[in-house]
Parts: C-alpha cells; structure tokens; sequence
C-alpha cells in the first residue's frame, strides 16, 4: 500500500473522482450514530471550561467583575496595532491548545464508522505523541495567519474582506486534520497536502464545505441545542470526503499491483 505522501503525489499528477451523494449520504449515516454521544461530550466540556473560564477571570478581577469583562469584550470595537497582535497569538495559542481534543470527534466518527466502542477518554486520544505536536503546529500556523490577516484588516476598517479571505484559508485547509491523524503526516506536509486535495477538485470539496457552514449557521439559529447537535456534522463531512478520496487511492492502487503481479 502506497503512503500518504505517495498517494498525493499520485493526487497532484492525476487528480481524483469524489462522488458528492456517496460522501454526503456516509457523513449522513455516521452523523447519525455520533450526533447525541457528540452533543453530550460538547455540553459538559464547554460547561466544565465555561467554570474554568469564570474562576480565573474573578481571580484575576474579581468574582463580581467577572460577567463586566466578559460582557465588555464581546462588545464589537475597532481593535488598534497592539490589541489585534494580542489577539491574534492568544487566540492562535488556545486553538492550537484546544485542537487535539477536536481532533477527538474525528476518532469518534471513524470508531462508529468501525462499529468500534468509543470512549471518553479516546476524545483526548491525539494529545499524545506523535500526534499533539503536529496537530498544534498546524493549527497554530493556520490561524496565526488567518487571524493576522483578519485582525489587520479590520483595524483598517475592511471586515468583510477579512472574514472572506478567512473562510477561503479554511477552505483549503479542509483535509489537514484528518491527514495528521489517518494519513501520519507532519503539520507542513498536512497544510500542502490539504491544499493540492482542495485545488484538485474544488467545485465538489467547496459545495462539502459550504454544507458544514451551513449546517453549522442553522444550528446557531435553532440556539445552544441546536449547535449541539450539528458542530460535528462538519467533522462526518470531512472524514467522508477524505475517506471517499483515500478508500478509492488504496483500491486503484490494489488494483494496478494486482495487474502488475499478473504480468
């Protein structure tokens, strides 16, 4: 069986065929079997970090303070040269601190899709070696440069150019993850190898992509449970899509060894 690498390169020469319906009805199906274990893990974490949260900002300010800060910063203001530096490497260093445990729901779709048991503890699975420092490493340079880039632009007053150069940079950032995780691949090699999956076929990955936003703005209308219930219909979609590419890689790969051996 070819690597990851290969398989690629093979990609990047060749192309590849996805079928929109087939890779739908699988994050379907999957969605299906993880939707309420997802919700569930979703709800007392963000409660669990909510509290952690709280402690620390009334340690810091005070209890009473507390709900002013938070209050404060969720008031929309046009950030200056220092405030959007701060930004940017704050929020880069939490979601980079944060991205092996989402990483966690692409295990659990990928046990259901197994009919494997899943466990809680498997949701902190990737903070582990190898697996942490390249999914930290990836995620910190893409939203260094996503936010930089954001920030910037909308200290200069230009914030729908900023949110729409930061979907495009998610866009072709679809597959890092999951190469990370299912194809071992270092965080450099998972940003280019994201990026040449993408541009291959980008009519049918954008059209998954556009879905998983969609989904996720209708739970954000149907309030907290709703959200709950479709955050990780964006991860069916993308475990689909990679598995829909790499299942027909490694069987057209089969294949051409089977032919060969014949000869």
């Amino acid at each position: 069986m070819k690597s990851t690498l290969a398989q690629i390169e093979n990609i990047k020469n060749n192309g590849y065929t996805i079928d929109f319906s087939r890779v739908f009805d699988h994050a379907l199906e999957n969605f299906k079997k993880i939707t309420l274990y997802s919700a569930l893990i979703i709800l007392v974490f963000s409660f669990i970090i909510g509290i952690a949260a709280l402690g620390v900002l009334g340690y810091i300010y005070g209890l009473e303070n507390a709900a002013k800060v938070i209050e404060e910063s969720l008031k929309p203001s046009k950030l200056t040269l220092a405030d959007a530096l701060i930004s940017t490497i704050g929020v880069s260093f939490l979601t980079a601190l944060f991205a092996p445990f989402g990483a966690g729901f692409f295990k659990m779709a990928d046990s259901a899709d197994k009919d494997e048991e899943f466990k809680v503890s498997n949701m902190f699975s990737y903070y582990k070696a190898p697996y942490f420092a390249q999914l930290f490493t990836a995620t910190l340079i893409i939203t260094m440069v996503n936010n930089a880039i954001a920030n910037t632009l909308e200290s200069a007053g230009f914030v729908l150019i900023g949110v729409t150069i930061s979907i495009f940079i998610n866009f072709f950032m679809y597959f890092t993850v999951p190469l990370i995780i299912f194809g071992n691949l270092k965080a450099l090699d998972a940003i280019k190898g994201s990026i040449t999956l993408v541009t291959k076929n980008p009519l049918i990955i954008f059209g998954l992509f556009i879905i998983g936003i969609l989904g996720s703005i209708i739970g954000v209308f149907a309030c907290v449970v709703g959200l709950l219930f479709t955050m990780v219909f964006n991860t069916s979609l993308i475990y689909a899509a990679y598995f829909g590419i790499f299942s027909k890689e490694q069987e057209e790969d089969s294949i051409d060894t089977i032919g060969q051996s014949d000869l």
